[in-house]
Formats: structure tokens, C-alpha cells, sequence
């Protein structure tokens, strides 16, 4: 079948048409996209304000400590033991209780030593006895001599007799003293002031000069002693100190919160622990009150010296990152950036700032793990300098 010239134009007629319809209905569908996308709100992005707390830099005078762990130590330690042998016959001390030098503590059975001097006094008023009487029969042959009755030898016989005699009333002297010692160890007394432990010996036991164990433990503790080390970096600065003039030291407790007493460093030990890398030093305390208590454990805490009007933070505020130390520093549009910092010494609640920071500066203590740069934020907890903090 032939196709002939009016079929072919209507076949034109309608793809042309066709494609007109699809062009008009892909530009409706294009307009009404343009006006639905118009039409819509438009959202803006809202960064919330993170919530931290602050505290502004100040200038301050800043005490540096030097802090170590020691423990008190008496002044004395005196165990009580007998010089004699013999039953404890009476003991006069409380547990616990003072005591002055001097005062008696104990007694030990004295008969036998008392007998003792009895018989060394009595052996040397013999030898007196004697002495008396060979001096007289030394005169009488030193006359007889001279009158040709008597002969040289016999007188000088009787001289070494008298001198053999003094001899012997030396050595009863010396005996008498010996008695006279061992009496005077039966009464145990008091070596030092000092405060009495707890009684160890019991009236009635037999006790020996030679035995290990003491009656009870005396000590002193007013004044009283800390040994504390420190590491071996901080010598030269200790020393430096030193060479300025009496260095202070205040013992606080076990916690390093309450402050027990205040005293001076008294010397510095002559050798470093190379095991430990320390050195050890010792302070002494009035220690009226005695909170100080042998064998007690105190945190030493030793006064170098005094920075004067330093800029100070909270530890608080110091962060480390990647390239060092650094604070969130609030601006004045409330909002933070990270500042490098170099810090010195932290004392307390206080941080020594030597580069970095200015008087006044507000800087994050708290809440800095949700900050960026330039994030915005709200202050949770009024600004406050950096406080004085303990003075340790």
C-alpha cells in the first residue's frame, strides 16, 4: 500500500504536537517545583551557648611551697631500762603521764646493793684502821734507826707497808663509789622531760641491765621533729633559701587540709637517695599544743619563698592540648578562644601565669570539653577573681 502525500503530513502534524504538549507540561511541572521550593520557611542554622563557669585573672603576691611527705618524729626517745639487776620492786609513773627530768619512775630492789656499800665502807674503815697503825710503827722504826737499834731494811719495809695500806684505802674509795652507783641505779629516773608511754614491765618481774625489751618508751615531744623528703631537683632552690635566712615550714595532716603546726627547717640531710632520686630534711616545732604526735604521717609543706604580683588562674583553667598548655578565654561578645599559656607554679587553688594571659582576662574552669572556637557561650556561675586560696 502506497503512503501517499496527505498521510505523511498528518503524521507530522501530530508528533509535532506531542511534542508540544510534553514541553508544556515539563515547564509547568518546572514552575510549580521553582514556586513550591518558594513557598517553603526557610531554616537558619542556631548554635546553642554552651554553659561553663569562669573566674578572671588577677594580679596577686603568691607564697611557693615546696610540699613533702614526712612523718614527727620525738626530739628524744629514751627506752626505760635498769642499769642493775634485780625484781622491780615499784613503779611510780601513769601511762601517758608528763614527767620533768629527774623525777623517779621506778625502783628496783635495793637490800643487796645497799649491803654492798655497807661492806665497802666498812672494808675501807679497816684499811684506815690499819694504815694508823703501820704509820706509828714507821715512826718508832724511823727512831730506832737513827739510835742504831734497827735496822735500814725493816723501815723501809714498813714504809712500803703504809703506802700498800693508802693503796687500799684507794681502792676502797673506788669500791664505795661502784657500791654507792649501783645503789643509785635501783631508782630509775627520768632522763629528759618528756611524756611516758605505755608500761611494758609489771612490778615484781626480775629484770637485767642486759635485757633487750625497756620498761616503757619516754619521749619528747616539745619541741618535736618532721622528717620529710623532697625531690633532689628542688636542693639548689632550698639551699638558695636557706642562704635568705630562716625558711618556714607548716605540717598539715595526712589529708593536707588541716594545719597542726608551724615551725622552721632545721637542717638538711647530707646525701641524696639515688634509689628514690630525694633528699631528706627536718624541721623543728614548738609543738605547745602537741598535735603533733610521734610516728604521725604530715604533709610538709616548706615556704621557698614569695612571688610578688604575678598573674594567677584556677588549676582548673589550664588545659593541655596538642601543642601545649592553653585556656578558654571568654571575650567580650561571650564568646571563647583558645589562648596558648605558659604557666610556673601551682599553690593551692592558684596557678602562677607568666605568659599568655592579662589582669582581668575571664578564662573557662569549668565545662571546657564542649567548646569550639568562637562558640558562644553562658555564664553558669558568677565571675569571680582567683581566690587566695590556702596559703600551701
Amino acid at each position: 500500500m502506497e503512503t501517499t502525500p496527505s498521510n505523511t503530513g498528518r503524521k507530522k502534524r501530530r508528533v509535532v504536537l506531542i511534542a508540544a504538549l510534553i514541553a508544556i507540561f515539563a515547564a509547568a511541572g518546572l514552575v510549580y517545583w521553582h514556586w513550591a521550593q518558594a513557598s517553603e520557611p526557610v531554616h537558619t542554622a542556631r548554635i546553642t551557648p554552651v554553659p561553663v563557669s569562669i573566674a578572671t585573672a588577677s594580679r596577686q603576691d603568691v607564697p611557693v611551697y615546696l610540699v613533702g611527705l614526712g612523718t614527727v618524729q620525738a626530739l628524744f626517745t629514751v627506752g626505760i631500762h635498769t642499769q642493775v639487776d634485780g625484781k622491780l620492786q615499784d613503779v611510780f609513773f601513769k601511762e601517758g603521764q608528763r614527767v620533768k627530768k629527774g623525777n623517779l619512775l621506778a625502783k628496783i630492789d635495793p637490800r643487796l646493793y645497799q649491803a654492798a656499800l655497807d661492806q665497802a665502807k666498812a672494808h675501807k674503815a679497816e684499811d684506815e684502821a690499819a694504815l694508823i697503825a703501820a704509820q706509828k710503827d714507821l715512826v718508832r722504826f724511823q727512831t730506832l734507826v737513827l739510835k742504831n737499834f734497827e735496822t735500814q731494811q725493816n723501815v723501809d719495809e714498813q714504809q712500803a707497808k703504809v703506802d700498800q695500806t693508802k693503796a687500799s684505802i684507794d681502792a676502797d674509795v673506788a669500791a664505795i663509789e661502784t657500791a654507792q652507783t649501783n645503789l643509785d641505779y635501783t631508782n630509775i629516773v627520768a632522763p629528759t622531760d618528756g611524756r611516758m608511754g605505755v608500761r611494758l614491765v609489771d612490778p615484781g618481774n626480775i629484770v637485767h641491765a642486759s635485757d633487750q625489751g625497756a620498761i616503757a618508751i619516754l619521749t619528747q615531744t616539745e619541741p618535736t621533729a618532721v622528717l620529710f623528703t623532697l625531690p633532689a631537683q628542688t636542693l639548689d632552690d632550698v639551699r638558695d633559701a636557706m642562704a635568705h635566712g630562716a625558711i618556714q615550714i607548716a605540717a598539715y595532716d595526712r589529708d593536707d587540709v588541716r594545719l597542726l603546726s608551724s615551725g622552721t627547717l632545721e637542717t638538711i640531710d647530707n646525701v641524696i637517695d639515688q634509689t628514690t632520686a630525694t633528699y631528706r630534711l627536718k624541721a623543728l616545732f614548738a609543738n605547745k599544743d602537741e598535735k603533733l604526735w610521734p610516728g604521725e604521717f604530715v604533709n610538709a609543706h616548706l615556704l621557698l619563698g614569695i612571688r610578688k604580683n604575678v598573674i594567677v588562674v584556677p588549676p582548673t583553667a589550664v588545659q593541655r592540648g596538642p601543642h601545649g598548655l592553653f585556656a578558654w578565654v571568654v571575650k567580650e561578645n561571650n564568646t571563647v578562644e583558645p589562648r596558648p599559656i605558659q604557666t610556673s607554679t601551682t599553690t593551692g587553688d592558684r596557678t602562677i601565669v607568666t605568659l599568655g594571659l592579662s589582669d582581668g582576662d575571664r578564662v573557662v574552669t569549668d565545662g571546657q570539653y564542649k567548646l569550639q572556637t568562637n562558640a558562644p557561650v553562658t555564664i553558669t556561675a558568677p565571675s569571680t577573681a582567683a581566690t587566695q586560696g590556702n596559703a600551701t
